[in-house]
């Protein structure tokens, strides 16, 4: 076990998926043959970060009905319409003491690789000063992040929308390691129908 873990931010009511002509909850969109909440988290299982940890909120029943077989734990946030920040907050909280850090991912980049997630945490392990690991392409960092245990305590400072991003911009660029991304699907939210059908049709786009 690495010691990193994986926290899957999937409590949003993807209004903006649902205004777009979404007939469901943006994580309960098919994608690939399974809701796209459920390949996020495969892929999270697929890499050595452990515990990998799912955020529910707006249809947190039907989400973790979704998830059903699969070896995760969920973390119910009841605050989801207060922004992405108290979904972070509750997905760090819920990790167990030994970890050193976790792997912040969204329910709506279901292309990310589990051979980046683990070329991440390898990058993390080789250097434990680091404060923080983040995927680049042609010079542009993407998603997900790797936040250090050192970091932890900041996350409970964020408000409303705010996520890793604020944090990994108050840090000194020595203090974020970056990795080289095999593919686009750093940069690829599923934010509307039209969207997910982008990057299910051409997943390197």
């Amino acid at each position: 076990m690495s010691g990193v873990a994986a926290v899957i931010l999937a409590a949003g009511s993807g209004e903006r998926f649902a205004a777009a002509g979404g007939s469901t909850a943006k994580a309960l969109a098919p994608f690939k043959g399974a809701p796209m909440v459920r390949g996020v988290a495969q892929i999270a299982l697929a890499s050595r970060a452990r515990p990998v940890v799912v955020v529910t909120g707006a249809q947190a029943r039907d989400v973790a009905g979704a998830l059903a077989g699969l070896p995760i734990r969920l973390a119910r946030n009841p605050a989801f319409h207060d922004g992405l920040s108290t979904s972070l907050r509750q997905g760090i909280a819920a990790l167990p003491l030994g970890c050193a850090g976790a792997l912040v991912m969204l329910a709506d980049m279901p292309n990310v690789e589990a051979a980046l997630l683990d070329a991440m945490i390898a990058r993390f392990d080789g250097a434990r000063t680091a404060l923080a690991v983040v995927p680049v392409r042609g010079g542009r960092r993407g998603n997900p992040a790797l936040l250090s245990r050192a970091l932890f305590d900041a996350v409970a400072d964020l408000t409303g929308d705010e996520g890793a991003g604020r944090l990994l911009r108050a840090l000194a660029p020595s203090d974020v390691l970056s990795v080289e991304a095999p593919s686009g699907a750093i940069f690829q939210d599923a934010d509307t129908p039209a969207d997910l059908a982008r990057i299910q049709r051409a997943p390197d786009a």
